[in-house]
């Protein structure tokens, strides 16, 4: 089982940025896939960027070029670099980890980006 726990969220102005944080309660080096979402008012969660065990990274089409999704194993915190941030990028932002046929969650840190 882990737990995660997002943190570094806030408000900021449009082309501000933030960096988040998900801390696992356990050792992420074994952990197949982490990766961050977020949910805007009235949407469905979306996949914002994903990091694999090996390095390897995907990300959505809109944050492209402005986000920056990390991993240290050494911290068990996987990290969210958001830069030149839009008001559409407010949402909270969630955690997850997929490892052997589990998915977790975590509670969630809102960002909210103003005009």
């Amino acid at each position: 089982q882990v737990q995660l726990g997002e943190s570094g969220g806030g408000l900021v102005q449009a082309g501000g940025s933030l960096r988040l944080s998900c801390a696992a309660s356990r050792s992420i080096a074994s952990i197949a896939v982490m990766g961050w979402h977020r949910q805007a008012p009235g949407k469905q969660r979306e996949l914002v960027a994903s990091i694999v065990s090996g390095g390897s990274t995907n990300y959505a089409d809109s944050v492209k070029g402005r986000f920056t999704i990390s991993r240290d194993n050494a911290k068990n915190t996987v990290y969210l670099q958001m830069n030149s941030l839009k008001p559409e990028d407010t949402g909270v932002y969630y955690c997850r980890a997929i490892t052997g046929d589990y998915m977790y969650w975590g509670q969630g840190t809102q960002v909210t980006v103003s005009s």
